[in-house]
């Protein structure tokens, strides 16, 4: 008994013997299918699921599509500095040539060292994970080609549904078989670098990096052109299992599986096995240098500008049929987007925001910059910062932009509406030294104002309009810097509804319907900070107003241009019409103006905006070279308006708001900020000879020709007057001076009146002379030397 217990133990029952010979019957079968490359379905395989291998291989196509690979696309502000990516797979494809040869070397020599020698095909390493799989019981493992795990790697890509998922990743003989049939025609129809080429940018490294690009910049912070063999190894690791052998969650396997890599290369012959024992003794800590790959506008350096350009760019076309399409094409085409964000200007905007407005303050500010001449969108910033979080103030909601494109529906802008009809009255020749008398409290009937189709037909009410800066008369000039309400309701008696609105419209500003009653220039319409910056850039520019611009072009994922966004800017009004505004604006930053102490070292122009109750408050400050608009507006968690009275905002206590002590010192902050950024470049004067009224400064022509001193007044816009000949020291029929004297600031039109010098000096009277004489004599010379 004991020797018949030994004879048993010492050769196979007849169970072992079956399953070996069943082994052997199915590799001779799987070789017999392998050589007909797969031309028919084939079943009765012993110990493969026959059924599965069948079903898999009917109606299978001879070839797989390979689709473009899905790549992140990247923003860049202005100087091309990255400021966000957007992307479903952190993934950016490289050709082959970029990639460095220690990489290329480590992934083939760990993967599929016989790559280039075989086919689709790697015959001794399938029939050698076949035999080991049968033997274990069944469980697929190993033995897949580049190529096949490239086939692979784009069936799961390429999988729209939950069954083509599934099917993609099954493991079953079915699967390896179609991966096969695919490989073998990626074989036949593409070179080996292609192949290794589209496999080292689809497959996945870990930790979100999708392509040997990507991970090399994760974890290395380095192209992958300049992989060295130490990093190349580790990467080439992490394709086997990019979860177990993370070098950032699981080190010290991901420095066993590198080793691993390395012995390898040493088997090959790639480098000796010195230089790999060297290499090995690096702990893997050391050669890592991660860096995280930020995805989306949350994430941004600029996040609600972000949100601004993607929101701007889902309403074009060239992206796609369909706002789905163009958000794909978005996040997955691997576009380069070109904006107009300068870093340096959002910088400040930011930092100038977030520190007069906080988080969960009861108000949100914001501010925008706009270029003049461009519309090129420098910068937005706003206090409440994008995210979910509402507890800490956070808000998905962009409020420094129309609505449409931040879903935000904006505040009421105040008085900053009143240069609409300012600049429709200079347009229309009404003087800027016109005076209207201006009371504190004021009705005007409807039928004083005019709209396009004639008188206004309000509800029979009137306007009751009233003041919050005193009374008295006031000019274009005095009447714009105090921001008098009832100066401005008369001045729209005049000038009519209809021109104001439809200049309000052509500088980028739309007035609602319901709203285009007499008291929209007191800003009853709610507007946003980039809205108004737009708009007042116009000026700037004098009087060429250009659409809002935040990107300037779009390049596909191979660097082609894709889309050129040029500017769209029109003339609106005459440059001297806008010189004229600037002229009054600028009255508002020097001493006695309402933004004196926000003023900066260039010469800037500003207005100011309140509304009703004091629930928004406004500045509108603009050199030649920037438009800025800062707005501080009352609101709650939910974004309902709130009155800033009694409110703390910043950490400061406010009694009353208004546009220029709130939202000026938001405006000042960031200009100030900028300011050694922006030329000094002046406003032009604007020209007394076309705009009526216009303040200009009596030139001194003293000692000029009559002739020469005439034509430069008139060209100064002054009418000249024949004062008649004076006795003076200077040459005779030249100017002696004018009345009023050089350097007097007249109106355009107003009269300067001219003395010419007759050359001639009376002497002295003799001291023998009479008296009364001589005073008589002294007391006619000083009569007409009076100036």
């Amino acid at each position: 008994m004991s020797s018949r217990s030994e004879r048993s133990q010492g050769r196979p029952d007849a169970g072992r013997v079956a399953s070996h010979l069943a082994v052997m019957g199915a590799v001779a079968v799987v070789m017999g299918v392998l050589t007909a490359c797969l031309a028919i379905p084939f079943a009765g395989l012993v110990g493969v699921a026959a059924k599965d291998v069948s079903t898999g291989m009917v109606n299978l196509p001879e070839s797989l599509e390979a689709k473009d690979l899905s790549q992140k696309t990247r923003i860049y502000d202005v100087n091309g500095n990255l400021i966000a990516s957007l992307y479903d797979q952190n993934r950016i494809n490289v050709p082959l040539q970029s990639i460095s040869r220690p990489m290329v070397k480590a992934i083939v020599a760990i993967e599929d060292y016989r790559f280039y020698e075989h086919g689709a095909l790697d015959l001794k390493g399938t029939l050698r994970a076949f035999v080991t799989n049968q033997a274990n019981g069944g469980s697929v493992q190993g033995g897949s080609s580049i190529t096949q795990q490239m086939v692979k790697q784009t069936l799961l890509y390429q999988a729209e549904t939950d069954e083509e998922r599934k099917a993609a990743t099954e493991e079953t003989y079915a699967r390896k078989i179609r991966e096969l049939r695919y490989a073998i025609a990626f074989e036949k129809n593409h070179t080996k670098d292609w192949i290794l080429e589209r496999y080292l940018n689809i497959a996945y490294f870990g930790d979100g990096a999708f392509g040997v690009q990507a991970a090399a910049v994760h974890f290395f912070s380095k192209n992958a052109k300049d992989l060295n063999l130490l990093e190349a190894a580790t990467l080439a690791g992490l394709v086997k299992n990019p979860v177990g052998y993370d070098p950032i969650d699981n080190p010290e396997r991901a420095e066993s599986r590198r080793n691993t890599v390395l012995d390898r290369l040493a088997q090959l012959g790639v480098l000796s096995e010195k230089k790999a024992e060297r290499l090995k003794g690096t702990p893997i800590e050391e050669t890592l240098k991660v860096k995280s790959a930020p995805n989306g506008c949350q994430q941004s350096r600029a996040p609600f500008f972000c949100d601004y350009v993607v929101n701007w760019l889902l309403k074009d076309p060239v992206l796609g049929d369909t706002p789905k399409e163009r958000r794909t094409t978005l996040k997955n085409g691997g576009l380069t987007i070109n904006t107009t964000l300068d870093l340096d200007m959002q910088k400040a905007a930011d930092d100038s925001v977030s520190a007069h407005v906080y988080p969960t303050d009861q108000a949100i500010g914001g501010l925008a910059m706009v270029e003049p001449g461009s519309g090129d969108v420098r910068a937005l910033a706003q206090s409440r910062p994008m995210g979910k979080n509402k507890a800490k103030g956070q808000t998905y909601l962009n409020y420094v932009v129309p609505k449409k494109y931040g879903d935000a529906n904006g505040f009421q802008a105040g008085s900053t509406f009143k240069v609409f009809v300012l600049a429709s009255a200079i347009n229309q020749g009404i003087p800027l030294s016109t005076q209207i008398n201006s009371p504190e409290e004021l009705h005007i009937d409807d039928e004083e104002f005019a709209n396009c189709d004639g008188p206004y037909a309000g509800d029979g009410k009137g306007w009751d309009v009233s003041n919050s800066t005193g009374s008295g008369t006031f000019d274009l000039y005095s009447g714009t810097q105090n921001s008098v309400n009832t100066f401005f309701a008369q001045l729209e008696t005049q000038t009519g509804m209809c021109e104001p609105l439809q200049l309000a419209a052509d500088m980028g500003v739309k007035v609602p319907l319901a709203q285009k009653v007499p008291s929209w220039i007191l800003g009853v319409s709610d507007s946003n900070p980039l809205e108004l910056a737009q708009a007042y850039a116009t000026f700037g520019a004098r009087g060429l107003h250009c659409d809002p611009r935040p990107v300037t072009g779009v390049l596909d994922s191979k660097g082609q241009t894709l889309k050129e966004f040029p500017t769209e800017c029109e003339q609106v009004m005459p440059g001297a019409t806008a010189d004229a505004v600037n002229d009054i604006l600028r009255g508002v930053m020097e001493p006695g103006g309402f933004g004196q102490n926000i003023a900066i070292d260039k010469p800037s122009a500003g207005k100011t905006g309140t509304n009703q109750s004091n629930m928004s408050v406004w500045f509108a400050g603009y050199t030649p070279a920037i438009a800025t608009v800062a707005m501080v507006a009352g609101a709650n968690e939910l974004g309902e308006w709130e009155s800033l009275n009694g409110q703390t905002v910043g950490g400061v206590g406010i009694y009353e708001a208004f546009g220029s002590t709130v939202a000026g010192p938001l405006w000042g902050d960031a200009m100030a900020a900028i300011s050694a950024k922006l030329p000094y470049e002046d406003f032009q004067t604007p020209p007394g000879d076309e705009i009526a009224g216009v303040l200009s400064t009596v030139p001194d022509v003293a000692g000029q020709t009559v002739e020469a001193a005439t034509q430069q007044l008139e060209a100064a816009g002054f009418v000249v007057a024949d004062g008649g000949d004076v006795n003076s020291e200077v040459a005779a029929g030249s100017v002696a001076y004018t009345s009023p004297a050089g350097g007097t600031s007249l109106s355009s039109g107003d009269t300067v009146t001219l003395y010419a010098s007759t050359g001639y000096v009376p002497p002295p009277p003799s001291i023998n002379s009479g008296g009364n004489k001589g005073k008589g004599n002294k007391g006619k010379g000083k009569g007409k030397g009076r100036r």
